[in-house]
């Protein structure tokens, strides 16, 4: 699992809620560049992604990854849903704040293969 994510609290909010979901490998990046990296040198299984970064953005990181790698889930984290509904498409939406539940929820879905690939 790759999470791309610029708030180190969030960060391991994230965390641990993918080691609840079931997740055993995470990485954890906070620029684009760093997201494509990390995923050129594993391929995630699943991808929880901020839109916005200090460096690049969430959305360019999932385009540079899934145009090397092919279908991957994704679900995007943001505070700035407004900025990117048209990218619902590609995968799960969730605005920030976002409950522990929902997040639960929603990364188990997506372990279980019910995510939107994107």
């Amino acid at each position: 699992m790759l999470i791309i994510e610029d708030m180190f609290l969030f960060q391991q909010y994230l965390k641990d809620i993918a080691t609840l979901a079931g997740a055993s490998s995470i990485s954890i990046v906070s620029t684009q560049n760093e997201a494509v990296e990390s995923a050129r040198q594993k391929r995630p299984s699943l991808i929880l992604s901020d839109i916005k970064l200090p460096q690049g953005s969430g959305i360019s990181a999932i385009n540079l990854i899934v145009a090397a790698h092919g279908k991957i889930p994704v679900i995007f984290i943001t505070g700035y849903p407004e900025r990117c509904e048209r990218y619902v498409e590609q995968g799960t939406l969730l605005t920030k704040p976002v409950s522990a539940d929902v997040l639960l929820k929603t990364v188990s879905a997506a372990f279980a293969g019910q995510a939107t690939l994107h």
